[in-house]
């Protein structure tokens, strides 16, 4: 099988960069701003973040929203496709406390 026919590769490939899974998280807690996200995740830098939350759009996994006010508001919620990604978070977590 080549890889990019592979499930488990085309998987790693929208959450397998490092703080991709942890962002993901968060944001199944509900819409959440670039500080709210930045704030939660310990030592995350803001250019990664801002980077895995373009690759997250591009992806279709995160809408980016984005108020037309003085300063600008930004709010991060998961899309259909991101929401889908939740059984795979669950299974990680029970993984996790188990082990």
């Amino acid at each position: 099988m080549a890889a990019r026919d592979c499930p488990i590769e085309k998987t790693l490939s929208v959450i397998g960069k490092k703080w991709t899974v942890l962002i993901l998280r968060d944001l199944m807690a509900g819409t959440r701003r670039f500080g709210e996200l930045l704030n939660s995740l310990e030592g995350i830098s803001p250019k990664t973040l801002s980077e895995r939350l373009k690759e997250l759009e591009e992806g279709g996994v995160v809408h980016r929203q984005v108020f037309p006010e003085i300063p600008p508001r930004v709010e991060y919620s998961l899309t259909e496709k991101g929401r889908s990604l939740g059984g795979i978070l669950e299974a990680m977590m029970e993984w996790g406390s188990r082990h």
